[in-house]
């Protein structure tokens, strides 16, 4: 079917608004958007544009991270008839004012966090989504949407790319151009319709930005021919990447090359950790030959990790090394990839999910021409190809001397069926793993200046098929002491003008007192790049004690419990590893923390999360013997009171409750005696993580019944009382995850921000640990704040009998922080509210 322009997708999500467009993440919650609310929240963003003078052909600057909103906003602008301006959420201001000013943007809609107020154009945070439509929600009729009258020869958007001068340079791209590429894909899916319906809803987890053409494909236009669900996950962890597969069930992952060669590390890390490697081994080699359906069955083992919805990796945005797609094809996932760049609107070739041929692109798409020059470069022409480039404030066509074929830049050849190899780049570019265009004359232009350094060349270091810019410096004193810090010092402030994917993350200090360089004074590029890959030879990251020195005190004592989050968050994402908290919370020295970025954990934590608990028998199984023994009993014992329950009314679940901690035994009773049933009957109770933990596993010295009397007292915790870890020194993260997949189940929460009982000769509380406005900051529910008097007089008098009267649960009225508040404000806010209940 020939559509109209790119609207026509947009018709599609009434007809399928019941289905998930959107899974994402909000702090530690989960969070899904329907197709109906796609289209009515797009609506509403409409008539804002339309309210603000936006006219049909204006440019509008959309910049932020994958989520709903942005997706949002991006229909909105379409269905306006203005062009989008999609930039990468980690572009340097400076670029995106550059790019600004050169598309002539009239608008700017980002992250609050991005947002800043700036003497061009008007700007307004997507963040502020829900209060905007509220008050603005449109008017019947479809007057303001004047993008439905679009043409396929209308300008949908304009992609920026940073070139050589550091100018910015805008692919335009119409609607034709997406449309040409989606109609033969859509051709395909027709082919498959009927199957679908036994896997619905297909699930795609997406790490590709939106701002790139590849990502848009898989992440805006593909899914709603399925009714498909797109999973944002922004992090760039693959631990977390398996665990959102696994949580959503996912059926696909759309990747860059990159994330996929740490996926594959991540299996060989739990296949050594899990002690399966011979096992492993074994099958991988009996697997060389076998028919492809009866992998996933030899390796059900590594697809368990996965879940069993999950079939396929679908690669872009750069080339998948050979190993990579074989591996994962040996143990039974479909790979697909396709070849594209931006002037193609994302595709020229893609492969087929079940008849690809290994370390091929694929074949042509349906609609283009494709052919290889004399000198082996990629040549295509078709709809697909961008009209021009966005210069100097209009549209600048592309040369059409060339009969309308595009010059690529690639080389490539075609096999006897049809299939594309990708041979390596013909253009002075640094492609990196993730797909992004890197030109080393911007990288060393910001490195010369740097007072430190005389020069500096800037190579491609070859990584799977993709390459990563490696910087070779000059120091104006490489003899002086601190060479390696002055250099490190260099690096760090030129990235610091640089966008976050061309910044330099492996250099190193030229050795000589000069590049080679040719009779008139250029460097000689392949005889430094052969230099420079003997000097780091097989070293990971050279440069990793020196930065490493950097993030850390000089005293690893001196952090509290909080900071080590914080710093453990940082080394993960600055090194792309997942870090065991529990041995980061014990290390003492920079060598210890070396060795974990250097060879990291397959574990997370050595805490265990029980979800077992929350299922409905073991729920229902809690509730009868709760009603059987232990109300009776507080009943009888404590009979306690409750004040300030009308603060509760009408308030629904699931909530955060803060309280006192005075015993171990009791506060949990009296809490879950004295609150409404509809918060008693989900509840899950946060606990010392050390001491449950020894509960579990009892240390091995002490007497096996006594062992085995701690493992039932564990059980029974668990069991009758929902409890999970929440440990004082570390797994504070997993903790907190596991705190918020709780609510995402319903379940209300009990927190004791003290970290530990009240044994103090005085009453009043133990500072609250700062951890808990992490927690709160994260999972974005009402926080009710609880305090137990009488309980500590009993203490002290060690009476097990109280008087009538004697106990209360004080109950404060729900609070809700404002977004921008910082972990340690809600800490003190909340132990201020619990004292003056």
């Amino acid at each position: 079917m020939r559509r109209a322009n790119l609207l026509s997708l947009f018709e599609q999500f009434l007809h399928i608004g019941g289905d998930v467009a959107v899974v994402q993440n909000r702090g530690y919650r989960r969070q899904s958007r329907t197709y109906a609310e796609l289209s009515a929240t797009a609506r509403s963003w409409c008539y804002v544009l339309a309210s603000r003078s936006i006219a049909p052909g204006d440019r509008i600057l959309l910049w932020g991270s994958n989520c709903f909103e942005w997706l949002s906003c991006f229909w909105a602008i379409l269905l306006r008839g203005a062009v989008v301006v999609p930039m990468d959420a980690g572009a340097s201001p400076d670029f995106v004012e550059r790019v600004t000013r050169e598309a002539q943007v009239k608008l700017i809609l980002g992250e609050c966090a991005r947002i800043k107020p700036t003497e061009g154009p008007s700007s307004l945070a997507y963040d502020d989504l829900p209060p905007v439509t509220r008050t603005t929600a449109p008017p019947p009729g479809r007057a303001f949407e004047a993008g439905r009258d679009s043409t396929r020869d209308d300008i949908a958007e304009i992609l920026f790319t940073s070139g050589t001068t550091s100018e910015p340079r805008g692919v335009v791209l119409s609607h034709g151009n997406f449309l040409a590429n989606l109609e033969p894909i859509e051709q395909g899916i027709d082919a498959y319709r009927r199957r679908e319906r036994f896997f619905h809803p297909l699930r795609f987890v997406s790490e590709v930005p939106l701002s790139h053409v590849f990502g848009q494909f898989m992440g805006i236009f593909v899914p709603p021919l399925l009714g498909a669900t797109v999973v944002f996950e922004n992090s760039a962890l693959p631990g977390e990447i398996l665990r959102s597969i696994k949580r959503e069930r996912a059926t696909v992952l759309v990747a860059v090359p990159r994330m996929l060669d740490a996926i594959r590390s991540a299996f060989e890390g739990e296949i050594d950790s899990r002690g399966w490697r011979k096992w492993f081994d074994a099958a991988y080699l009996a697997a060389k030959d076998e028919w492809f359906w009866y992998r996933p069955w030899r390796f059900r083992r590594l697809h368990a990790l996965l879940g069993w919805k999950f079939w396929a990796f679908l690669s872009g945005g750069a080339a998948l090394s050979s190993d990579t797609e074989g591996f994962f094809k040996r143990i039974g996932y479909a790979v697909v990839q396709g070849y594209g760049m931006t002037e193609t609107a994302s595709l020229i070739s893609v492969n087929h999910p079940f008849d690809a041929k290994e370390g091929s692109v694929g074949k042509a798409l349906a609609g283009r021409e494709l052919r290889i020059a004399d000198d082996g470069e990629i040549l295509v022409r078709g709809e697909n190809v961008s009209s021009g480039y966005w210069e100097n404030g209009a549209l600048r066509r592309l040369d059409q001397q060339d009969h309308g074929w595009l010059h690529t830049g690639d080389l490539g050849e075609v096999d006897s069926q049809g299939n594309l190899r990708f041979r390596g780049r013909k253009k002075n570019v640094i492609v990196t793993p993730a797909g992004l265009n890197v030109f080393p004359e911007d990288l060393e232009a910001a490195l010369r200046k740097q007072s430190a350094i005389l020069d500096a060349v800037v190579i491609a270091l070859e990584v799977g098929g993709n390459a990563e810019p490696v910087a070779a410096l000059l120091l104006g004193n490489p003899a002086a002491a601190s060479a390696d810090e002055l250099a490190r010092s260099a690096v760090d402030s030129a990235n610091a003008a640089l966008a976050d994917y061309q910044r330099i993350r492996r250099w190193l200090v030229w050795p000589e007192p000069d590049f080679p360089r040719t009779p008139t004074g250029k460097p000689r590029l392949s005889v430094i790049a052969s230099q420079a890959a003997d000097l780091l030879g097989a070293a990971r990251n050279p440069a990793l004690p020196s930065t490493l020195r950097s993030l850390l005190p000089s005293n690893l004592n001196d952090l509290s419990s909080l900071d080590r989050v914080e710093l453990l968050s940082t080394l993960e994402h600055r090194y792309n590893v997942e870090l065991n908290e529990t041995q980061f919370a014990s290390a003492q020295s920079l060598a210890e923390i070396q060795k974990l970025v250097t060879q990291p954990s397959a574990r997370r934590t050595d805490f265990a999360y029980p979800g077992w608990a929350q299922r409905a028998p073991v729920r229902l199984f809690r509730l009868l013997l709760y009603y059987a023994i232990t109300w009776p009993i507080t009943l009888l014992l404590a009979h306690p009171r409750a004040c300030g329950k009308q603060n509760l009314a009408g308030l629904k679940g699931p909530v955060l409750f803060v309280s006192n901690h005075i015993t171990r035994k009791v506060d949990i009773g009296l809490i879950l005696f004295t609150l409404p049933a509809r918060f008693r009957h989900r509840l899950a109770t946060a606990m010392g993580g050390e001491t449950l933990e020894t509960f579990r596993r009892p240390p091995e010295e002490w007497f096996f019944a006594k062992r085995w009397f701690w493992q039932l007292g564990y059980f029974s915790l668990v069991a009758l009382f929902n409890v999970y870890p929440l440990p004082q020194l570390s797994g504070f993260r997993e903790s907190f995850r596991f705190a918020g997949e709780s609510a995402d189940r319903g379940y209300s929460l009990v927190v004791f921000p003290e970290g530990t009982v009240n044994e103090r000769d005085a009453p009043g509380m133990i500072p609250f640990q700062p951890g808990i406005g992490l927690l709160t900051q994260n999972l974005n529910i009402p926080v009710v704040p609880l305090r137990i008097d009488g309980l500590w007089q009993m203490k002290r008098e060690h009476r097990p009998l109280a008087g009538f009267g004697e106990l209360t649960v004080l109950m404060g009225a729900p609070v809700v922080f404002p977004p921008r508040s910082t972990a340690q404000e809600i800490t003190a806010r909340l132990q201020r509210l619990i004292e003056d209940l």
